[in-house]
């Protein structure tokens, strides 16, 4: 018995800036799709829209705090998440 609950998440970057302190991109799910901007000095991260919101915010927000310095703005990136969408 494989453990299927797990979701694949896609990241594009679109931009970035360490002057203004935000990383802002795309994030995909299963059939969601969603804009996200994280304001990594004050720890805030907004996605968008809010349908499904709550199953993306949390490993988003894990995988960026994670990642936050390799990051590039116009490369992909994935993420697998722990629940099945």
């Amino acid at each position: 018995m494989g453990d299927k609950s797990r979701t694949t998440a896609y990241l594009r970057i679109t931009q970035q800036s360490w002057r203004l302190g935000k990383i802002e991109g795309k994030v995909s799910a299963a059939e969601y799709q969603w804009q996200f901007q994280w304001q990594f000095r004050q720890g805030k991260l907004l996605v968008e829209p809010s349908l499904g919101r709550a199953l993306i915010q949390e490993p988003l927000g894990r995988f960026l705090e994670r990642s936050d310095y390799q990051l590039e703005a116009g490369n992909n990136y994935t993420f697998t998440i722990r629940a099945k969408f």
